[in-house]
């Protein structure tokens, strides 16, 4: 009989089975429509777990829409912080980077997948990836301990049902469905106790009474099989001691216990308090209480009064890596009868953690002529709480010309949202601020400093539109005549000025010459007033952008008068005179014939002289420096007019010589000297034999003149022959 209910249920299940199967492939079906209208959002792939590193994942960079040919440039990437997997660079597939355990990543979650973005550049851009790591059977069924000690009484009636321990296997699904087989025995049979949470419970039935002087013990095996592929199994020895009284097992006021603890709930917080009963008495109604077979982190966080049944907390809590625990409590009379029950222990989520800020992808600098909208950085923003302390928004604050977007996914776009401007501002310092929507809220911030590149968009700048420069003339060649400066506000070589000619009055470019670096305008050569007053020349600067840009400036110079010509006396000229009556020569000098009845004021002549200067350098003034008789003439100190200072006498003589000097204004002033010969006489013919002694005079002057130039000549002549020979005999004396 108990094989035939055996194989009854065994067909039941695998009725169950095929049901479950449909019913999955049914959710398959809906998930694949799912999943292909959601493939532009993200990428998903699925793989066992327990894969050799090198594994392929998939076809990554064709799922992602890229060619081969496209793979070098666009940096294809993933952006993990643990590098689970690894995307190759030759044909952009996704293969496993390190082995992948289930068990370990997940626990005991239904689902498991690790997901991540993939990063492409030009144009930058981020996609979600999420990769779902299926179990296989890897973990076989275990129990706490190798055997299993039970004390049952004699006196127990048949039917009576004994708790076991339930194996634990750390697979999930199908993997994790556990099955038990007990090895036979006349004296006991398995059955199955299903528990609130869907869970089988092993339980021992005593099939008939026991004798404990005929048979004080048993030894059986129970054997746990779990419904993987290939089956895995694993055993506990039961070892059943036959006592006498204890009839009564422990008795928990209820099956299953909730209850709700904060994560941040401080060490030796009371969980709850369990209570069983036993209705014996005397030691077999005593009741100890424990913790059944259970993972060893759940045992290192909680704690049982063996005495009151009271839980507590005694390592902290942390809601973002466990979000519950469910407790195996025992309960043992001193009979050795035990009990158990469930204690759900539900964990309550708090605000304890701040956003964290990943940044992805910074594209720094950035040229200050990028459009507006244009991604400069991706960021990543995380908060493990739940709920609202989960949720998660961010801002940029200040006045930086930057904004950020929200994508998919956590992920944040920091964009242009304005013009930039190199000149204005070179670099931008920006903090994200995440800030989640707990209470009270917390936040996180992370500084993003972008610098901006420089284009050529600005043309170089003249200090002045237009220059005036001052050089006095005589100047030597080469002199600085002004230095124009035009300022460039880019940098670099965009902001590098150069100068040079662009044109200008005619003959200018001969007269001057520009550095091209400093922007010095030099004198070619030594300018002259009397020849050129005033010339200008345009100044081009140009930077050294690609295309150029250029500004011209207008440079007049003026050249300043120097006193560098002395008066020029036009009459009397030297050497010149007029030819007398009768054919006589001409004088050595300009002569003027007075009578001598002229009165005081009488004009002789006039003195006509010029200067080639300007202002004040050519303003005359006329003077008598020397005259035979001195009280006789006069002369106008601004017309150079010769007139006689009184009347002529008859005891003056019948030749005068009057000297006149013209003098110019200038520092210092320049001269130069007139002379002319006066004779009086009444008429021309009574002046005639004056004019011819001086003809005379000045024959026996020029000889006497000659005649000294040829002495002065002998005498150098001399000296220098002596000098020689006085040099021969020094030497010939030393030798």
């Amino acid at each position: 009989e108990r094989g035939e209910r055996w194989r009854e249920r065994m067909a039941v299940r695998r009725r169950q089975r095929r049901a479950a199967g449909c019913g999955r492939a049914l959710v398959a079906a809906l998930l694949l429509c799912v999943w292909c209208r959601a493939a532009a959002e993200r990428v998903r792939y699925s793989i066992a777990e327990e894969l050799g590193r090198g594994s392929l994942v998939g076809p990554l960079a064709r799922d992602l829409g890229l060619s081969a040919d496209e793979l070098p440039a666009r940096k294809l990437r993933l952006g993990e912080e643990k590098q689970y997997f690894t995307v190759s660079e030759e044909n952009g597939n996704l293969y496993v980077n390190e082995r992948l355990d289930r068990e370990e990543m997940c626990g005991e979650s239904a689902s498991c997948s690790v997901s991540f973005e993939a990063l492409v550049h030009n144009p930058l851009n981020v996609f979600h990836v999420e990769v779902s790591i299926e179990d296989v059977n890897d973990n076989s069924p275990a129990f706490s301990k190798a055997a299993l000690d039970l004390e049952i009484g004699e006196w127990v009636s048949p039917g009576t049902r004994f708790p076991l321990e339930t194996a634990h296997d750390a697979d999930v699904g199908r993997n994790s469905l556990l099955t038990y087989q007990l090895t036979s025995n006349p004296s006991f049979s398995l059955a199955m106790k299903e528990s609130p949470d869907g869970n089988n419970q092993p339980e021992l039935v005593l099939e008939r009474a026991l004798d404990r002087e005929k048979q004080s013990s048993f030894e059986m095996v129970l054997t746990a099989v779990d419904a993987g592929d290939p089956v895995r199994s694993g055993t506990i020895k039961i070892r059943i001691n036959v006592t006498d009284a204890n009839d009564n097992p422990p008795v928990f006021a209820q099956d299953q216990y909730r209850a709700r603890l904060r994560e941040d709930a401080p060490l030796g917080s009371r969980v709850l308090n369990v209570s069983a009963s036993d209705a014996d008495t005397g030691n077999n109604a005593r009741i100890t209480y424990g913790f059944g077979k259970m993972p060893a982190k759940v045992l290192r966080r909680f704690m049982v009064d063996t005495e009151s049944g009271m839980i507590t907390l005694k390592e902290v809590l942390d809601f973002e890596d466990t979000r519950g625990y469910t407790l195996l409590v025992e309960a043992r009379d001193g009979g050795g009868l035990v009990a158990q029950c469930k204690v759900v222990v539900e964990v309550l989520d708090v605000n304890d953690n701040a956003p964290e800020i990943t940044v992805l992808s910074l594209s720094s600098p950035v040229p200050e002529d990028a459009p507006v909208g244009t991604v400069v950085a991706l960021l990543n923003v995380n908060d493990p709480d739940s709920g609202e302390n989960g949720q998660v928004s961010c801002e940029l604050p200040g006045e930086a010309p930057l904004s950020i977007v929200a994508s998919s996914g956590g992920s944040y776009k920091v964009v242009t949202a304005s013009a930039l401007d190199r000149e204005e501002a070179s670099e931008h310092r920006v903090t994200v601020v995440a800030r989640d929507r707990g209470r009270p809220a917390l936040w996180s911030s992370r500084e993003l400093v972008l610098e901006v590149s420089d284009v050529n968009d600005n043309a170089p700048v003249f200090e002045e539109a237009a220059y005036s420069a001052y050089v006095a003339e005589n100047n030597a060649a080469g002199a600085l005549v002004v230095r124009v400066q035009a300022r460039d506000a880019d940098a670099g070589a965009n902001g590098r000025v150069s100068y040079w000619l662009a044109g200008g009055s005619a003959g200018a470019a001969a007269l001057v010459s520009v550095e091209a670096r400093s922007g010095a305008l030099y004198a070619q050569r030594s300018l002259d007033y009397e020849q050129c007053r005033e010339l200008a020349v345009a100044v081009r600067a140009q930077d050294g952008g690609s295309p150029a840009r250029s500004s011209t400036a207008t440079v007049r110079v003026f050249v300043l008068d120097r006193n560098d010509n002395a008066p020029r006396v036009l009459w009397p000229a030297a050497g010149a005179g007029g030819a007398a009556a009768g054919g006589v020569a001409p004088a050595a000098a300009p002569f003027e014939v007075v009578p001598r009845s002229a009165e005081a004021g009488y004009l002789v002549a006039k003195v006509v002289a010029v200067d080639a200067d300007a202002g004040r350098n050519a303003w005359l003034s006329y003077e008598l420096v020397q005259a035979s008789e001195p009280a006789l003439f006069r002369v106008g100190l601004h017309s150079g007019e010769v007139r006689t200072a009184r009347a002529v006498s008859e005891r003056d003589a019948a030749k005068q010589r009057v000297v006149a000097v013209v003098k110019d204004h200038g520092q210092p002033a320049l001269s130069a000297t007139a002379t002319l010969h006066v004779v009086l006489a009444e008429s021309l013919q009574e002046a005639l034999p004056e004019l011819s002694e001086r003809a005379a005079g000045a024959e026996a002057a020029a000889g006497e003149l000659q005649f000294y130039l040829v002495l002065a000549l002998a005498l150098l002549s001399a000296l220098l022959v002596l000098s020689v020979a006085l040099a021969v005999l020094a030497r010939l004396r030393r030798a």
